[in-house]
C-alpha cells in the first residue's frame, strides 16, 4: 500500500466540489455556520476560481426570472421546464430554485460581474430567461466571494484533493475520503453532513473529437461523474438516469449556438438550405402534447435536424451571415450607420466565443470563416450527464418544507441518505437551473444542511479506514509491483492503464447505448449486450494501474464514469419507450407512451444489486 500520510479532518458540514453550486453553498453555509458556532470545510479537486462548468467563462446567465408585471413568474418557468423535459420534471424543486435565483444574479452583479444593460438600465435579454454578460471571469468572481466568505468565517478550503467516495455509518453519511494530487497525503474527512456537489459527467461516451482533440467537448472534460458515484455508493435513490443531454453546437470546437438563435435570430439549415424546423414541422405532432407548444423542447429541435442528416441533407449549418445582415438591415439607408452596426455585430459574434469557447474562434480563423459573410457548420454533440442544463440526471432529493409536495421526507435537497445533500448537477429532475440556478440551489441546500447538523448534532462513526485506504491506492501498488515485467509500461498482462480503460468504456457506450457512431439509436438487445460488456469492464476495473497521483485520479475518475454509465444503460433498458428523441432513440420502442411511462424512473444500488421503481409525476 502507498506509504502516504493519513490526514484526518473533522467538521460539521463538508462541501465536496468547487463549481457554481458548491460556491453558492460555501457563501451560505459560512454565514449560518459561524452564526451557530459550527464549522464548514470545502474540498475541491481543482481550485474554485477555475472549477466547474463555468470555469472557462460564459456569455450569458441562462436563468433569470425578473419578477415584474411585464416579465415572468415562477409558474411560467415551471411550465417551461416541464415542457422542455417532455413532462418529466419536479415542479417543487424547479419552483424553489426559480424563486431564489434572481437574488443570486444580483449578488453576482454586486460582486463585480458585468451584466449588459440597455439605455433604461434594464438587463439585456438574450431570450425570455437569459441575460447577457461579459463573463470571461464569471467563475473567478463567484468563487472569490465564496473564498472570502469561508476565510472571514475562519473556515478552510482544501484544493487539489480528489474525493474518491463516501464514508458511511449505517444509513447515515459520515464523511468522505480522498487523496491529494500535490502531496503524498490520504484524507479522511469526518462530517455530520455532506454536500456532494462535484458536477456531472463527460467522456462517458466517445466524443466527436478524438486523438489530439480528445479533451475538446461541450461540457468540461474534468467532470467525471463524481456526484453520481458518491450518491450511488452511499445508497441514495437516483432519478432520471436515462436522461442525457445532447446539445447542438458549432462543429468540432463546440462553440455555443444560444446567442445565434436567441440574440441574432439566426436560422439552422440543411446543406441544401432547407430550414428543418419549418420543413419538418409536421413531425412535432407525433410527440404531442410537448411538440405542439412554444418553445419546442430542445430534444425535438435536435431530432428534426437529425432527420435531415439521416435523409442525406447534411451537414447542417448556422446561417450566421444572413442573421447579421438581417439585424443590420434597419440601418441600410445610412451607409455609415450600417457599416458601424455590421462591425458591432461582428464583434459580438466573436465575443460570444471569446467569453466561453476560445477554441471556436481559433477554428473559425483556421477555416477562413467570417461570420458576417459565410455560414458555419453545426452538429449534435456526444451525450453528457447533467442535472443543471437541459438534462435531468441526478439524485432524488427532498422537496422544500414550505411547499405541499409528495416528494418530501426530510430536509430540503437532502437525498434519501441521512445527512447527504446535493445541488446543481448532483440533483435530478430539476433541469434548466444552469449556472445561476445551481448557485441558488447550492445556497438553499447548504442552509438546510446546517439546519440538519443543528438538529442531528452527533458525530457519526467512521470505523476502520485501513481497508478503504488500501483500496484507494491499489492502482499505484499494482503498477509498482508489475511495471518491470515488460519493456513498455503501457503493455502489461497484469494491469490496464486509465486511458485504455476510458477508451474501452467509451466504445461500449458509443456503440451499444446510442452514441454518435450509432446516430443516438439503441434497443433492448443492444443495451443488454452493453451490460454484458460493462460487467466485464467492471471486473477489469480491479486491475486499473497508476504510475503517479495524477494517474491515480484518472483511475478513480474512470470508476466514477463507469458507475454513471451502468446507471444510464440500466435505466434506459427499464423505460420501454422513446420519450426524448434527439437525446436518444429506442428503435424497438420508437414511440412515447404517456399511459405507462409518464413517470420518473428511479434506481438504487445496494449490496451489489440495482433496484428500480416508478415515481409519479405530480404537478404543483
Amino acid at each position: 500500500m502507498a506509504n502516504w500520510e493519513t490526514v484526518e479532518v473533522t467538521t460539521d458540514l463538508l462541501i465536496c466540489g468547487g463549481g457554481m453550486s458548491a460556491c453558492g453553498a460555501a457563501v451560505e453555509a459560512a454565514y449560518w455556520a459561524k452564526k451557530n458556532g459550527l464549522n464548514v470545510i470545502m474540498v475541491d479537486k481543482a481550485t474554485p476560481t477555475r472549477s466547474g462548468a463555468v470555469a472557462m467563462g460564459l456569455s450569458a446567465i441562462n436563468e433569470y426570472i425578473g419578477y415584474s408585471k411585464d416579465e415572468n413568474t415562477c409558474e411560467d418557468y415551471i411550465n417551461y421546464v416541464r415542457q422542455d423535459l417532455m413532462g418529466i420534471a419536479r415542479d417543487d424543486l424547479v419552483f424553489n430554485i426559480a424563486r431564489h435565483v434572481d437574488s443570486s444574479v444580483h449578488l453576482f452583479e454586486k460582486w463585480g460581474l458585468p451584466i449588459w444593460t440597455d439605455e433604461n438600465g434594464k438587463y439585456v435579454r438574450e431570450g425570455r430567461w437569459q441575460v447577457m454578460i461579459n463573463g470571461e471571469s464569471y467563475k473567478v468572481i463567484v468563487a472569490e466571494a465564496a473564498i472570502n466568505a469561508m476565510s472571514e468565517a475562519g473556515f478552510e478550503i482544501y484544493e487539489r484533493v480528489f474525493i474518491v467516495g463516501p464514508i458511511m455509518d449505517g444509513d447515515r453519511v459520515a464523511g468522505a475520503y480522498g487523496f491529494s494530487t500535490r502531496d503524498e497525503k490520504f484524507y479522511v474527512f469526518k462530517a455530520k453532513a455532506v454536500m456532494a456537489t462535484m458536477g456531472g459527467a463527460v467522456h462517458v461516451f466517445r466524443p466527436r473529437s478524438v486523438g489530439e482533440g480528445l479533451g475538446r467537448s461541450w461540457y468540461p472534460p474534468f467532470n467525471s461523474g463524481s456526484s453520481t458515484y458518491f450518491t450511488v455508493m452511499a445508497g441514495a435513490e437516483m432519478t432520471c438516469q436515462e436522461v442525457r443531454f445532447i446539445p447542438v453546437r458549432f462543429k468540432d470546437a463546440y462553440g455555443p449556438v444560444g446567442a445565434w438563435f436567441l440574440l441574432f435570430k439566426s436560422r439552422a439549415t440543411s446543406a441544401e438550405g432547407g430550414e428543418y424546423m419549418a420543413v419538418r414541422k409536421e413531425e412535432l405532432s407525433n410527440w404531442a402534447p410537448y411538440g405542439l407548444v412554444k418553445p419546442i423542447p430542445a430534444n425535438l429541435r435536435n431530432y428534426l435536424g437529425m432527420l435531415d442528416t439521416d435523409a442525406g441533407l447534411g451537414p447542417l449549418y448556422m446561417e450566421t451571415a444572413e442573421a447579421i445582415q438581417n439585424l443590420a438591415e434597419a440601418y441600410k439607408d445610412d451607409k455609415k450607420a450600417f457599416k458601424k452596426k455590421m462591425k458591432e455585430l461582428e464583434s459580438e459574434a466573436w465575443e460570444d466565443f471569446l467569453d466561453m469557447t476560445v477554441s471556436q474562434s481559433i477554428l473559425w480563423a483556421a477555416h477562413n470563416i467570417q461570420p458576417e459573410s459565410s455560414r458555419s457548420e453545426i452538429a449534435a454533440c456526444e451525450p453528457y450527464f447533467i442535472g443543471s442544463h437541459s438534462g435531468a440526471s441526478g439524485a432524488w432529493v427532498s422537496g422544500p418544507d414550505d411547499i405541499e409536495t409528495p416528494y418530501k421526507w426530510g430536509y430540503g435537497n437532502m437525498t434519501t441518505v441521512q445527512g447527504l445533500f446535493t445541488a446543481g448537477d448532483g440533483s435530478g429532475a430539476s433541469s434548466h437551473k444552469f449556472s445561476s440556478g445551481s448557485h441558488a440551489e447550492g445556497r438553499y441546500a447548504a442552509k438546510q444542511a446546517i439546519k440538519f447538523v443543528l438538529e442531528n448534532n452527533t458525530q457519526p462513526n467512521v470505523g476502520d479506514l485501513d481497508a478503504i485506504k488500501e483500496a484507494c491506492f491499489k492502482p499505484m501498488d499494482l503498477f509498482d509491483a508489475n511495471k518491470g515485467y515488460t519493456t513498455d509500461p503501457d503493455i502489461n498482462p497484469s494491469y490496464i492503464r486509465p486511458m485504455q480503460f476510458m477508451y474501452r468504456l467509451q466504445k461500449i457506450m458509443d456503440e451499444y447505448a446510442g452514441g454518435v457512431s450509432s446516430a443516438f439509436k439503441t434497443s433492448k438487445s443492444l443495451l443488454e449486450r452493453g451490460l454484458e460488456l460493462l460487467a466485464m469492464l467492471k471486473e477489469d476495473a480491479d486491475k486499473l494501474a497508476a504510475e503517479n497521483s495524477y494517474e491515480l485520479e484518472r483511475c478513480w475518475e474512470n470508476v466514477h464514469r463507469m458507475c454513471q454509465a451502468e446507471a444510464h444503460v440500466r435505466t434506459m433498458l427499464f423505460r420501454e419507450e422513446t420519450r426524448w428523441p434527439g437525446y436518444y432513440f429506442r428503435a424497438d420502442t420508437p414511440k412515447m407512451d404517456e399511459d405507462n411511462w409518464k413517470c420518473f424512473v428511479n434506481c438504487t444500488y445496494k449490496d451489489g444489486e440495482w433496484e428500480f421503481v416508478k415515481r409519479d409525476v405530480v404537478p404543483l
